[in-house]
């Protein structure tokens, strides 16, 4: 099996900085693109950032310039520096990745539990 487990996040104020961490464990043979989603109260879950093994990144315009994808493929984890953050930053942050398996060789995607970033005005 596979698990996707998401760290740091917690209540910041406006203007302020956090770091998620997101670290992938189970029978893994490669990850392929990571990244990172948020769902917002009464929000549908949207995209935030998206990163490939290759380490091509992709932003929407709302967070662009404010919020960086990286990940260290020895360690299978993927990180998300968000700095000048804005009350509407606030969600529930997802991780996702597209791995393959060691027994089947396929590709699944999965998603982690998901962290609670806050950000007061």
């Amino acid at each position: 099996q596979v698990q996707l487990v998401e760290s740091g996040g917690g209540l910041v104020q406006a203007g302020g900085s956090l770091r998620l961490s997101c670290a992938a464990s189970g029978r893994i043979l490669r990850i392929n693109t990571m990244g990172w989603y948020r769902q917002g109260p009464g929000k549908q879950r949207e995209l935030v950032a998206t990163i490939t093994s290759g380490g091509s990144t992709n932003y929407p315009d709302s967070v662009k310039g404010r919020f960086t994808i990286s990940r260290d493929n020895a360690k299978n984890t993927v990180y998300l520096q968000m700095n000048s953050l804005k009350p509407e930053d606030t969600a529930v942050y997802y991780c996702n990745a597209d791995i393959v398996g060691t027994i089947y060789r396929d590709t699944n995607n999965y998603w982690g539990q998901g962290t609670q970033v806050t950000v007061s005005s």
